[in-house]
């Protein structure tokens, strides 16, 4: 596709060029097939009906915008919304209503990172109204804080992971009668003593290599407990993302089949499938459009990403998916105030925590 936008920008006018811009535009706000004497009132030049007839069949052919069924009129195809978004695009200014709702929303009290991670989510998909992804940053250099197990009773026990980040992972699991309880708590001070101050590939490592037998000392089979610790450390160091507006789908979904519905919405529920879609990282907003996004059940949408950088906590993602004939100058806008607020309020969070 590239190579075919090259060759088109040596041929494309700077006349098209507004023709297909204000098409764009148009067509995003109302929804409506956009005919050559509507068009006229939106160029920036003066261009009779005749000769934007002939522009816009020239962009037709080059296939940048397409005829409706039921109208005259021109809507862009998924090459002219490329186009308009690689060249054609404004910047239009976030409103400032926007940026104070972020910024009071966001200015809340929160009591670990997972909650304003899934607050940004719901918050992203009301000012959009589209179904908005929030990705939490990386966990790699997250450290262990404490571990603990609160007895429950009847057995139960709960194996508590706390990091310093303020995460917390926790799994409930019963203790075999043949353990007595100060067993237990001599295996929580060796994790303790072992492993707190360590980033999680140097317990995951741990684990594997040295602990299994020093906490064989104290348990029988100490392979039961190991696996429920490994399982908890998991939980603390997957990727975690955050879905708002799942609903907003209906609204513009181009196939009402149940099925294809339920099949988008479990895709919302896998992180290996979302993380898929919504990458590579880099430090810029990106926008796919249709075939471009790597899952043939978007293949009728728009998806618009920005990484937020946390320093030395890594970096997150913030993302909207809607309808191609989104208003693409106002989301992408948007996304890049968004992950700047994002991101100025995690760094405030980890400094309170580093008090």
């Amino acid at each position: 596709m590239a190579q075919v936008l090259k060759e088109v920008i040596k041929t494309l006018t700077d006349r098209q060029k507004l023709i297909l811009q204000a098409i764009v535009r148009e067509y995003t706000e109302t929804g409506s097939a956009v005919g050559s004497k509507g068009l006229s009132d939106h160029l920036p030049i003066h261009v009779s009906s005749a000769t934007i007839r002939n522009e816009m069949a020239a962009l037709e052919e080059a296939g940048y915008v397409q005829k409706e069924h039921t109208s005259s009129g021109r809507v862009p195809s998924l090459l002219g919304y490329r186009y308009y978004v690689d060249h054609l695009v404004s910047d239009d200014a976030v409103k400032r209503a926007d940026i104070q709702l972020i910024q009071s929303e966001l200015g809340g009290s929160f009591n670990k990172i997972d909650e304003i991670i899934e607050e940004s989510a719901n918050l992203l998909s009301e000012l959009t109204s589209y179904t908005a992804f929030t990705l939490k940053p990386e966990q790699a250099d997250v450290r262990l804080s404490g571990f603990r197990l609160v007895p429950l009773g009847n057995r139960q026990v709960m194996a508590i992971m706390v990091l310093d980040n303020g995460d917390v992972a926790n799994q409930t699991f019963t203790v075999p009668r043949n353990i007595a309880s100060d067993q237990l708590e001599a295996v929580v001070r060796l994790i303790n003593d072992q492993l707190v101050g360590l980033q999680l590939p140097e317990i995951m490592e741990k684990l594997r290599v040295q602990i299994p037998a020093q906490v064989g000392q104290y348990l029988q089979t100490p392979t039961g407990f190991l696996e429920i610790l490994g399982h908890v450390l998991d939980q603390a160091a997957t990727e975690r993302f955050f879905v708002g507006g799942r609903l907003n789908l209906l609204n513009f979904s181009a196939d009402q089949d149940p099925q294809v519905l339920k099949s988008m919405y479990q895709l919302f529920d896998t992180s290996t499938d979302i993380a898929s879609v919504l990458s590579p990282p880099d430090n810029q907003v990106r926008v796919k459009i249709g075939d471009e996004i790597t899952n043939d059940l978007l293949k009728d949408y728009s998806l618009v990403t920005g990484t937020y950088d946390v320093g030395p906590h890594g970096r997150g993602m913030i993302a909207v998916l809607g309808p191609t004939r989104m208003p693409y100058s106002r989301m992408i806008g948007l996304i890049g105030a968004f992950r700047q607020e994002l991101a100025a309020k995690l760094l405030d969070y980890y400094r309170e925590l580093d008090r």
